[in-house]
């Protein structure tokens, strides 16, 4: 399996060696929208509450008579089925929204993702991402200079002058491996990879 090598200006000079295990899968599309709705999931906080018909503020009168009305019968302002009353079965804060994925269904989804973008051309590896410093001028008209606008950057190592200049830019995030999760890889029209980090990512999902 061979990805192309783009130089400073984003074109294509040459091609590089990457393994088959990672960039050379089949495209598996419900393990892939397992493994992404899962890590969206697993992301939740489950704080959200709601209140039943005994913790909403109310009264405890009678509304109104029982009969001669012509209503339904009614004996709280708290039923549920009152505009402001309690939920029959409300959230509770602790909601668990966690769903298991295992290493080897996680690993084969986030290289099948790697696969699909390398298919669909877009994946591209640089030689390095590392500026001098943290400037972030300096670092999007570097990205400008390669037409890249909308682009998730996998470097080997992101020290802080590659962080600070980066982490202002609204569409380039840029990670380690290690942190590379597959709703970014969908998200961002564009992965650049840097030769390095090709070999922990093989490591990795290999």
């Amino acid at each position: 399996m061979q990805l192309e090598l783009l130089n400073d200006q984003g074109q294509a000079t040459t091609k590089v060696d990457a393994p088959e295990t990672v960039f050379g899968r089949e495209y598996n599309e419900a393990l892939v929208h397992q493994v992404v709705v899962a890590f969206q999931a697993n992301a939740r906080q489950g704080t959200r509450a709601q209140k039943d018909r005994a913790m909403v503020k109310h009264s405890t009168k009678k509304p109104f008579k029982q009969k001669g009305t012509g209503r339904a019968r009614a004996g709280m302002t708290s039923s549920p089925l009152w505009r402001g009353g309690g939920r029959i079965f409300p959230n509770s804060p602790d909601e668990n929204f966690t769903q298991k994925v295992n290493k080897k269904m996680y690993r084969a989804g986030m290289a099948s993702i790697f696969s699909q973008l390398a298919r669909e051309g877009r994946l591209a590896v640089v030689e390095s991402m590392k500026v001098d410093s943290p400037k972030t001028k300096v670092f999007a008209a570097r990205l400008k200079a390669m037409n890249l606008q909308s682009v998730l950057v996998i470097a080997e190592e992101v020290d802080e002058n590659l962080y600070l200049a980066s982490r202002n830019l609204p569409n380039v995030l840029v990670v380690e491996p290690r942190y590379a999760d597959p709703v970014s890889l969908v998200h961002f029209k564009k992965v650049v990879i840097t030769k390095a980090a090709i070999d922990q990512l093989k490591e990795m999902l290999a």
